[in-house]
């Protein structure tokens, strides 16, 4: 499932934390997760790692067992989630930690899609960070990342263009602009 989401070195702390994933998916589902896979390149190393991901989150039964590295590793795959209140439960929580630049692919990824209180979260919490290494990354996924930065704005244009109707001003905008580097 995530083996190929993380560096090689990581292998054994992937590994532990999929054993530790419940296998019960959300709402019956006939899957884990989906077919679709987000594919990067970080440090000319690929990262592939599952669009959606479809387990119940059993992590509060673990996490305190686990090491600082394997509490990223679960955070990065549960930002995965087809739930969108786990996704910004991990998500944050890896924001809040001193997270490794090999969790910037969940990152970035997480903040093209269309559940605008985790782009909000993101951006007060990365907006007085230093991103230099968020921006290299962006910017060595030059094309995936105009791609995610195109669907922010469908997703500003579908759903948020009343409430944000000056598009400069809305918060996508500001944190894909601000934090990841985007310029036109």
């Amino acid at each position: 499932m995530f083996n190929d989401g993380f560096p090689v070195h990581l292998r054994d702390d992937v590994t532990k934390i999929i054993k530790l994933i419940s296998s019960m998916p959300y709402n019956n589902s006939t899957i884990g997760e989906s077919q679709d896979i987000d594919e990067y390149v970080q440090d000319d190393i690929v990262i592939k790692f599952p669009y959606r991901i479809y387990y119940i989150d059993n992590s509060d039964k673990y996490i305190d067992s686990l090491n600082v590295q394997q509490k990223m590793i679960l955070h990065c795959i549960y930002s995965r989630s087809c739930d969108g209140f786990v996704r910004q439960k991990h998500l944050k929580l890896l924001l809040m930690m001193d997270y490794e630049n090999w969790a910037i692919p969940y990152i970035v990824k997480i903040c093209d899609e269309y559940v605008i209180e985790i782009v909000e979260m993101t951006y007060e919490i990365l907006k007085e960070r230093d991103t230099e290494e968020i921006k290299k990354f962006c910017l060595e996924n030059n094309a995936l990342f105009y791609k995610s930065y195109n669907r922010m704005i469908s997703y500003w244009n579908e759903y948020y263009r009343l409430k944000y109707n000056n598009f400069q001003e809305y918060v996508g905008r500001k944190l894909f602009e601000d934090c990841f580097g985007y310029s036109i």
